[in-house]
């Protein structure tokens, strides 16, 4: 397989992300699979992966040695400030020449998410793409979410879609009323970027109502212009309480079979309290079920209509009665935040999806994990990532292949320069995760 994870995402939006050049790692769990015989990978990036990264990797194997002679890390040696690796790779005939002999009939292009610059790559090198159709990519929008909602009969907030103008976005606010806060999301926002929350007021326009956008550098100004340009939809914001923010993982495999592989309930932040920063695994026991049948109906919307690969959707979990109901929130056809834990869990412990439970379980044990992208310390920075390994691995908080618990590290690039790293800390209990977790931001705070 050809691991393509370029970040071709709105650029005032990544430059945001500290570190964010170093999100082309979070695909390395994918090097796990090189556990079998027949798999052969070979990952791009912009800047050449520490060799002590990959070594890590390999070292989860029984057989390094010979994962590496099945592996190979093909880099770009920089690039430009946030370009898409995928974007730079084609203006390098040099490298697509240089994929194309690595390449054999059987190749899959695995991207992180699918634009028109991956639909171009996978015609230069004639592989096929795991993910979906370009004619489908806007069923991951904003307002593709809100249609394939609608279609799989799945319930979410009061709301409208395909808004193209400020004009058009005040109208679908006044059509809303009384609500008292509004949430204005542009249609390709991620990790709640791209979110304006609105506090409402009779007879006043958004522009001059109370606003907190998910940037401090935002402005009703340039927000305009976004909306005119990428589209947006303005829904009622779900003042219940408690509120939950659980997701579900799916995969619909080119035959169009599918199936819910994880649910998790996200860890969220910022200004608006809709920031991605980590998960838990697997969601809450008391919504767990209902969030899964509420994914197993969008999925199966989405593979009748031909969307494949894989895929994450957002939900808000509220009580309703004596139980809950999970309203959708967005769906991500692409790599998601909640991706790489689970596959880095699944892959090192050499567990299985129980769709019965929703759990996952390895040799006859549940496991439980909790995973953050937004490690930060300035202890940290200046370390390599070999120094951040053996440190945990001394302190008893490194993987532990016999137990099939410890932590799996991500994002180990950026600890040098940022002094930011990323682990899904894996438990046969939600408290022994959540207990190794808090153990290792201390540690890794100095």
């Amino acid at each position: 397989m050809v691991i393509l994870p370029s970040l071709s995402l709105p650029t005032d939006e990544l430059r945001r992300i500290t570190g964010v050049r170093n999100y082309e790692e979070r695909m390395l769990f994918l090097l796990l699979t090189l556990r079998e015989p027949g798999v052969r990978v070979i990952y791009l990036s912009t800047e050449p992966v520490d060799p002590e990264i990959v070594e890590y990797y390999l070292g989860f194997l029984d057989d390094p040695e010979s994962a590496r002679s099945r592996l190979h890390m093909v880099d770009l040696g920089g690039g430009r400030d946030v370009e898409p690796l995928t974007r730079a790779v084609l203006e390098r005939p040099d490298v697509i020449a240089r994929l194309r002999e690595l390449t054999g009939p059987d190749a899959w292009l695995v991207p992180f998410v699918v634009s028109e610059d991956e639909q171009r790559l996978s015609q230069a090198l004639s592989i096929p793409i795991y993910g979906p159709p370009l004619h489908l990519a806007g069923l991951g929008s904003k307002t593709g979410a809100r249609v394939a909602g609608e279609a799989a009969g799945v319930p979410m907030a009061r709301g409208f879609a395909d808004l193209w103008s400020l004009p058009e976005v005040e109208q679908a606010a006044r059509a809303l009323a009384p609500a008292n806060r509004l949430m204005v999301k542009l249609n390709d926002g991620y990790s709640g970027l791209g979110n304006a929350l609105v506090s409402t007021l009779a007879g006043v326009p958004l522009t001059e109502s109370p606003t907190s956008f998910s940037s401090a550098e935002e402005t009703w100004a340039s927000f305009a212009e976004k909306i005119s340009q990428r589209g947006a939809v303005v829904e009622e914001f779900i003042e219940e309480r408690p509120l939950h923010s659980p997701s579900a993982l799916a995969r619909i495999t080119p035959g169009g079979r599918w199936d819910i592989v994880a649910t998790h309930d996200q860890v969220l932040g910022g200004p608006n309290s809709d920031v991605y920063l980590g998960c838990t695994f697997p969601a809450r026991d008391e919504y767990r079920a209902v969030v899964t049948q509420s994914a197993a109906a969008i999925s199966r919307v989405l593979a009748e209509r031909g969307v494949i690969g894989l895929f994450g959707m957002d939900f808000f979990a509220t009580r309703s009665g004596d139980g809950y109901r999970a309203l959708l929130c967005e769906i991500n056809l692409r790599i998601g935040g909640t991706t790489h834990p689970f596959g880095a869990a699944l892959l090192t412990t050499g567990g299985s999806y129980d769709a019965a439970t929703g759990t996952l379980v390895a040799e006859g044990r549940r496991k439980y994990y909790t995973a953050t992208d937004n490690c930060s310390s300035s202890w940290l920075r200046g370390r390599t990532p070999g120094d951040v390994v053996r440190l945990l691995d001394a302190l008893g908080l490194g993987f532990d292949r016999t137990r099939r618990t410890g932590n799996v590290l991500h994002l180990m690039g950026a600890i040098p320069r940022y002094g930011k790293v990323g682990f899904t800390s894996i438990g046969d209990s939600r408290e022994e995760a959540s207990e190794l977790h808090e153990a290792t931001v201390k540690a890794l705070s100095g």
